[in-house]
């Protein structure tokens, strides 16, 4: 059974069970989402988007399409500065994932949704049309084009107001959960404690990671240098591409959704396309034309970096993602 499967499935279990209470909802948030679309609702349907949230595309008299996400239970009051759980209504992180989205927009030629309203409970966005199917080759290609982009966005870049760091200007999210960014000079420190060893010790906690698993990792943490070298510059990455974050049209990339940007390592991103298969040799052919790669990274360096969303899926989904961690840990001979 894939990674892939495991993580579609999750999501899909919890949107489902928001989304029974969709008509009520509708209902209760009808007039707030027209006056922030600043249209009628002429006909609407559910949209599976997971994570203590309710989804729903809807269709407008003017024409356009929108894609609502609403909070599905009572108000609650964490934001970015804690952690929710994957059932937990994230009220406060609406707002964070449309900043995320307008910075997007703002400093790159992504393809991401037009943010119209956010608040604590609901977020409207334009409707992204797509084929609802994975990346063939030529979307790849597409793919490669943008990231490597993208990727050439550093923090150096005046309009960051960054200077030469990792992180970002305020914390992000993965999905619901914290993801810290302090403005670090150096990448391997970074990754180090606000990456690997953040999510590993926030998932023992939770009793979701056993403690022999943590005890490798912390060996791996004061190991990193044998296996990561500084990269040349910090870059902006989209966070989360795993396929269902793809939206594909036409052979085309058509729309990429829910990030969780910050200044990296672009390494860690492309890293993660290859964790639940999003992306493949059509890809990485095209971007490494573009923005060659160092040797070693499908070797060793992908492994380690996928350590990170490994660890979050634990935390989000349970003990079926510990499995990998203990491989990439054997591998590297912890």
């Amino acid at each position: 059974m894939s990674l892939n499967y495991l993580r579609a499935n999750h999501e899909v279990s919890f949107a489902t069970e928001k989304n029974r209470n969709m008509t009520d909802t509708v209902d209760r948030l009808r007039c707030r989402i027209e006056c922030a679309a600043g249209g009628t609702i002429a006909s609407s349907s559910p949209l599976p988007v997971g994570f203590g949230l309710i989804g729903l595309r809807a269709t407008l008299s003017d024409g356009r399409e929108i894609a609502v996400k609403a909070v599905a239970g009572s108000k609650g009051s964490d934001g970015a500065g804690g952690d929710r759980g994957a059932g937990d209504a994230a009220t406060s992180n609406l707002p964070l994932e449309a900043s995320m989205l307008r910075d997007l927009a703002q400093l790159t030629d992504l393809p991401v949704p037009q943010v119209y309203h956010a608040d604590d409970q609901m977020l409207v966005m334009a409707w992204i049309d797509n084929d609802g199917g994975a990346a063939g080759q030529s979307a790849q290609r597409h793919a490669a084009e943008l990231l490597s982009a993208l990727h050439a966005v550093s923090a150096s870049d005046p309009n960051s107001g960054a200077g030469s760091r990792f992180g970002y200007q305020h914390d992000t999210l993965i999905g619901p959960l914290h993801q810290p960014n302090p403005w670090a000079g150096k990448w391997l420190p970074f990754f180090r404690d606000q990456r690997l060893m953040y999510m590993a010790h926030k998932a023992h906690a939770e009793g979701q990671l056993p403690v022999d698993l943590l005890g490798r990792l912390d060996m791996l943490a004061g190991r990193l240098d044998d296996y990561l070298v500084e990269p040349a510059q910090p870059s902006l990455i989209h966070g989360d591409l795993w396929g269902g974050n793809v939206l594909v049209k036409g052979g085309q990339i058509a729309g990429l959704i829910d990030p969780a940007i910050y200044y990296a390592d672009r390494e860690i991103e492309l890293a993660f396309t290859t964790l639940f298969g999003t992306f493949g040799d059509a890809f990485f052919d095209a971007y490494q034309a573009l923005a060659p790669l160092q040797p070693g990274f499908h070797e060793i360096r992908r492994d380690l970096y996928n350590l990170y969303p490994l660890l979050v899926h634990v935390r989000l989904f349970g003990a079926s993602y510990l499995p990998q961690i203990n491989q990439t840990l054997v591998r590297l001979g912890l």
